[in-house]
């Protein structure tokens, strides 16, 4: 039999191949995550305190009509303790930093603050990660704008660095 379509075919994949390669190439590559809980209202939670000593957090208490940072930590994650110096120039910076304590002990949380300082107001304890997945943060460390009004205006995913702290800085004002 003869069928001559036939030699095509494998040219037709090649150059079908080669065109998802040059597609991949000529279009700009997004790093950027984007949250689905953007512009959204913080899910209603009420964590206990995560230590002895600094209050309990719950979505309730980010909705006085202050912007502020919502910080996601461990004392376990090497990032975290990385980031702490830079959370530390944002609260002299008159930034309010509330933040949840995940899959951690109060004593952990309590030498972590204690060897790299204190930059929140809130601390609460979320041993389950329920919380961490209701906001749609994928791991520690991580970083959300909330609104006033308690909206998560913008999520930062990693440690803070010097580098993104005047951007942080400035969401948080454009949020007044």
């Amino acid at each position: 039999m003869n069928r001559p379509w036939l030699l095509w075919i494998p040219l037709a994949v090649v150059a079908f191949i080669g065109g998802l390669a040059i597609y991949g190439l000529a279009v700009p590559k997004d790093d950027q995550v984007h949250s689905a809980m953007i512009g959204k209202k913080l899910p209603a939670f009420a964590l206990p305190a995560a230590t002895a000593g600094v209050p309990a957090l719950s979505n309730t208490d980010m909705s006085d009509g202050k912007p502020r940072l919502l910080n996601i930590f461990a004392s376990w994650c090497l990032p975290c303790k990385a980031e702490a110096p830079h959370l530390e120039t944002l609260k002299a910076a008159g930034v309010e930093i509330d933040a949840i304590a995940v899959r951690d002990k109060p004593e952990d949380v309590a030498a972590f603050l204690a060897e790299f300082g204190n930059p929140f107001r809130r601390i609460g304890s979320d041993s389950e990660m329920a919380v961490q997945l209701m906001l749609g943060s994928s791991g520690v460390p991580e970083t959300y704008v909330i609104g006033g009004d308690g909206t998560i205006l913008f999520q930062h995913i990693g440690d803070i660095r010097a580098e993104h702290v005047p951007m942080l800085i400035e969401k948080v004002n454009a949020a007044k």
